[in-house]
């Protein structure tokens, strides 16, 4: 199994360039501690600093603002610049990823309830209010999960490791050792 990713690797290498490293998952659920890890083990990683540390991400959200407009925008060719980076793409916005990039996405998993319980105290700290009830919320959440591990094996260009994050805050070495296997 080890020879026949290795050749995908390569093949993927040769049609797309440098992979582009993707940290992903739900708001809440680790994306900006595993950009702070990548950074900290000197993957470079593509952001503009527009979105600053503050007190629900004392240590920075990574963010790189275009990203976004993912959506939006008609034209992405400036995801090309992110080829053997590290680029922040919350879950919502996978599917308007371009297909001309190979993509090695850290897709962070934390339970649905301390999701939604993190999202409460930030909304309360912005001022904010949800006006949808968590079990509405985690319900939609479930089946967002469920649609990206599907569409992840569908996508040639795609590869996936999924990280919980209770694990990588009891245990980041062993988590740290995982990531850079699968990268």
């Amino acid at each position: 199994m080890a020879v026949i990713d290795s050749l995908r690797d390569l093949l993927a290498r040769r049609k797309y360039g440098e992979p582009i490293i993707i940290v992903s998952g739900l708001p809440r659920s680790g994306t900006s501690m595993m950009m702070k890890m990548s950074d900290a083990a000197g993957i470079p990683i593509m952001t503009d600093q527009v979105r600053t540390p503050d007190i629900d991400n004392p240590k920075g959200y990574f963010e790189y603002e275009r990203v976004k407009d993912l959506e939006k925008e008609q034209d992405k060719s400036w995801v090309r610049q992110a080829r053997g980076k590290a680029l922040k793409v919350i879950s919502w916005l996978l599917k308007d990823l371009p297909d001309d990039n190979a993509y090695r996405i850290i897709f962070m998993r934390r339970d649905i309830d301390e999701v939604l319980a993190s999202q409460n105290k930030m909304l309360k700290n912005r001022g904010e209010q949800d006006t949808t009830d968590d079990a509405t919320m985690a319900e939609a959440y479930r089946n967002h999960l469920a649609a990206v591990r599907i569409m992840a094996r569908k996508k040639r260009n795609w590869s996936m490791v999924e990280v919980r994050y209770d694990e990588a805050i009891r245990d980041p070495v062993k988590v740290a050792s995982i990531v850079n296997r699968f990268l």
